[in-house]
């Protein structure tokens, strides 16, 4: 399970930094909104690794950083994600409260799911707002990166 979860999250970081240096490159062109769902599924990244191991202050979930800061920040995320495949028990149960103030109840296994299938939902968003400026959309799809 661990080796498939690696290869989620080395799939997710390889279309993020795409994503980053559409980002950078053409920063003027991309909508606000994709930049806002860009940051924001590196925000909840980041929340929900720090929900499982505790190491840093959260960023808040609508946070906007500057687009340079991205790139290190995926980057960020995506090795902590490693760090808790490779040294935590993926069936241990988290107990955290959401940004709402509700309690709730996890597994690890269960979380890094989330993380994955969450930014996979917005990269998909992504597409649709990149198409909309004018981009020809990254494709993003799972498929694609193992071909």
């Amino acid at each position: 399970m661990n080796s498939f979860f690696k290869e989620l999250f080395e799939y997710s970081h390889h279309y993020n930094q795409q994503l980053w240096y559409i980002f950078n490159e053409k920063a003027e062109q991309t909508s606000e909104k994709s930049i806002k769902l860009f940051n924001h599924l590196l925000n909840a990244h980041q929340i929900w690794n720090n929900r499982v191991n505790p190491t840093q202050t959260t960023f808040g979930v609508w946070d906007i950083h500057p687009i340079e800061d991205c790139r290190s920040i995926d980057k960020v995320n995506f090795e902590r994600s490693l760090f808790i495949l490779k040294n935590l028990d993926l069936n241990k149960i988290i107990s955290y409260t959401n940004t709402k103030g509700q309690d709730f109840s996890n597994s690890i296994r269960d979380i890094l799911f989330h993380i994955i299938n969450h930014s996979t939902y917005h990269r998909g968003q992504i597409a649709t707002e990149l198409k909309q400026s004018g981009f020809e959309p990254l494709i993003t799809d799972f498929i694609f990166y193992k071909r």
